[in-house]
């Protein structure tokens, strides 16, 4: 077992009401996306409330600002299931459901393993990319740092 693995946050914008017909696609895609991630090879952890997802959870003074967070056991596992699987069908949509960001809106990071980050946490690791730009604390997918790189 790794003694590292990848947490994933990203944030977005909404358009709309999650509630509103102009959301409908991206609400009824929730459930069946989370589940596939859930089974997905190398997922260990998401964020999420009672209902199942983390549309609830609004941790910045902007209402419309969504937050998702998880933990996978590494950075191919994460990209296998963002770029290869049905949730990219997904991710084409995203501007019909959410405004552009002006700030990085996705970060990642490593924790030790068994470790599960927290929304403050993963605040700062965005704070940190729009500050620094791409680093061993916090990087992207186009800009990726390998594991104990902060050693």
């Amino acid at each position: 077992m790794a003694a590292e693995h990848l947490a994933q946050v990203n944030v977005a914008t909404l358009r709309a009401p999650l509630d509103g017909p102009e959301l409908a696609g991206f609400v009824a895609e929730l459930e069946p996306i989370n589940a596939l991630a859930d089974a997905s090879p190398g997922f260990v952890w998401r964020l999420q409330t009672e209902d199942g997802d983390a549309t609830a959870i609004r941790p910045y003074d902007d209402d419309r600002i969504m937050v998702n967070l998880s933990v996978w056991e590494s950075f191919e596992t994460l990209r296998g299931f963002v770029y290869s699987t049905r949730h990219l069908d997904v991710m084409r949509h995203r501007r019909a459901w959410f405004s552009r960001m002006a700030d990085p809106y996705l970060a990642l990071w490593w924790v030790p393993a068994g470790t599960i980050p927290t929304v403050a946490e993963a605040k700062q690791r965005l704070e940190l990319l729009a500050h620094r730009g791409p680093g061993p604390d916090a990087f992207t997918f186009r800009s990726p740092f390998p594991r104990s790189a902060r050693r």
